[in-house]
């Protein structure tokens, strides 16, 4: 999959003869109902002697149109990246969202795609917006489209346990601590992409060595706990537990995730890891002892190798 982050780096005579099918939206999770608006278009360009590609923003359009009140992302650029390369994807454009396109008129932006990727098809999900306060609409772009050469295709919403599936109810889900929720509205695991920092070294002189990751501040995350998570390191799974929190019983302040990586014994600080959370074991506890915290800790990691054996 080909990467470009500028939009002055999208030249239309490279695209015009592509057959080009593009899937556009903010993506934010790459969650199922995303995925199915991304595999149609890459469909259509296989239907079509085409290409596939994605337009999408590097950052979330509400963190412009309301820079007082950020909404949290569900994954970072390297996952979103990973997540949609998987699906089979030939092009990714994953630009700046900046003022100046908030402030596109509907039809400004469809000429901008004319004129830098000049598709054949589109593919949204059905509450797709675009251009100055959300007034392009997915029938806009099955109405207006001709104009720009292309044909729009709107794909259905997805259902999950009787709720529909969005960036909003995963958000939510995840604030709840709902994981399995979460998990299967996703598709996929739950996953943070993160640099391994120097910690108190606490749980090594525990016996229980831990990979230190910080939570950013616009990263939505699981509540305070124990989870059961698998960890890629250098591209290789390993079994694993997490402790989000502050550590109560040590009383420290700053909140971060804790990963105990079960047979590793590697300096991995500077290193960044992914971590996929599977399952939730319990609630951050502040415990009146060090043995009360060991003995619990055992409890845990053995509930995670039995989840891992019938994995």
């Amino acid at each position: 999959m080909k990467i470009f982050s500028s939009l002055s780096d999208i030249k239309k005579s490279d695209f015009k003869d592509k057959n080009l099918a593009v899937a556009l939206g903010t993506f934010d999770g790459v969650h199922l109902g995303h995925q199915n608006v991304i595999c149609e278009a890459v469909n259509l360009a296989k239907k079509n002697h085409g290409e596939s590609a994605v337009f999408t923003f590097s950052n979330h359009p509400r963190s412009v149109i309301f820079p007082n009140n950020k909404m949290p992302i569900i994954n970072d650029t390297l996952a979103k990246i990973r997540d949609i390369e998987a699906l089979g994807v030939d092009y990714l454009f994953n630009v700046e969202f900046t003022v100046q396109m908030s402030n596109m008129q509907p039809e400004e932006f469809m000429q901008m795609l004319e004129n830098h990727l000049a598709p054949k098809f589109v593919v949204t999900g059905p509450n797709y917006t675009f251009g100055a306060k959300g007034a392009g609409t997915p029938q806009l772009l099955q109405k207006e489209g001709e104009k720009y050469g292309f044909k729009a295709y709107m794909h259905h919403f997805v259902y999950c346990q009787n709720s529909m599936v969005s960036s909003t109810a995963i958000r939510k889900a995840i604030l709840d601590g709902d994981l399995a929720k979460a998990n299967k509205m996703l598709g996929k695991p739950f996953s943070i992409d993160e640099e391994v920092i120097h910690g108190k070294k606490r749980g090594r002189m525990l016996g229980y060595p831990t990979a230190n990751l910080a939570i950013k501040e616009n990263r939505i995350m699981l509540p305070n706990g124990v989870y059961i998570v698998a960890a890629y390191v250098d591209g290789k799974k390993y079994n694993a537990i997490a402790s989000i929190g502050t550590n109560p019983t040590f009383r420290d302040i700053s909140r971060r995730v804790e990963v105990n990586i079960f047979d590793f014994n590697k300096d991995i600080y500077g290193k960044i890891i992914r971590v996929d959370f599977l399952e939730a074991i319990r609630r951050e506890i502040k415990f009146t002892s060090v043995d009360a915290l060991l003995n619990q800790l055992k409890k845990d990691v053995q509930k995670a190798k039995d989840y891992f054996v019938t994995e």
